[in-house]
């Protein structure tokens, strides 16, 4: 049995994680604003501290793996806070719990948006770890009518940090995996505003084509995730795998990055 950290654990892919996770053997600790065994609110400095001692209390301090999955899809400064700066302080604050385990993993939900037109600015704000740099520029952003851009920015700068990081002496040189998923279009509360009329679906395919089966269930990322903290996964690195029913072939076609 393993102990696996999951945020965002109360709805959507990490709900769907937790599920999988448990099925298999595991012991899993929720993080999420409600209904987890550590509520604490990762769009802030403050709501971070208590993630920490939170973690601490359930797992004496030991952890084998970490998915540090909870985001938000808003056009607002606090999908930055979560999405960028509560995933990277996530993984580094737990990192440490990591030490003792015989296969320790780690991996953290990016998106199939991080293929679409970002921000420059606000990328370099959050690799320069500028939260608030990085929430004043998505609120001019929202200000500009340019607020969609605050998401995928925020995901391009996530994937950035982890190709920046992962083949370092904090995990590479420590003997641990740290990767990504990218999903498509998934179906969970997040985004059901994004597929709630045949309007919204026709302008999401156009953004993002999943030619493999459409939409998918959360079940579908949490079966990656699952193997991506398990022992089997010894050598992937710094990888972001696609996991989009096509969208990333479709919108990159030859390129590999």
């Amino acid at each position: 049995m393993r102990t696996v950290v999951v945020t965002g654990s109360a709805s959507g892919i990490g709900r769907a994680t937790v599920k999988v996770l448990a099925a298999q053997g595991h012991r899993v600790i929720g993080v999420d604003l409600h209904d987890a065994d550590v509520v604490v609110d990762l769009a802030s400095p403050e709501g971070r501290a208590g993630l920490i001692p939170g973690v601490a209390a359930r797992t004496d301090g030991a952890i084998d793996a970490i998915v540090a999955n909870a985001g938000l899809a808003r056009e607002t400064p606090d999908t930055v806070s979560v999405n960028f700066f509560g995933a990277v302080v996530t993984l580094e604050a737990l990192r440490p719990m990591l030490a003792g385990s015989a296969a320790p993993r780690a991996v953290v939900t990016a998106s199939s948006s991080s293929l679409l037109p970002f921000d420059a600015e606000l990328v370099d704000e959050c690799l320069a770890g500028d939260e608030d740099g990085a929430r004043a520029r998505a609120a001019k952003l929202k200000e500009a009518g340019d607020g969609s851009l605050v998401y995928a920015s925020s995901k391009v700068a996530l994937c950035h940090w982890l190709r920046r990081v992962a083949a370092g002496p904090d995990w590479a040189g420590a003997g641990i995996p740290l990767n990504a998923i990218a999903p498509g279009i998934v179906n969970t509360p997040m985004t059901a505003k994004m597929t709630a009329t045949a309007e919204a679906r026709k302008a999401l395919a156009a953004e993002v084509p999943m030619p493999l089966h459409g939409y998918m269930e959360p079940e579908v990322p949490a079966h990656l995730f699952a193997w991506l903290v398990s022992p089997e996964n010894s050598h992937l690195c710094g990888q972001v795998v696609f996991v989009d029913g096509g969208a990333d072939v479709m919108i990159r076609g030859d390129s590999t990055w």
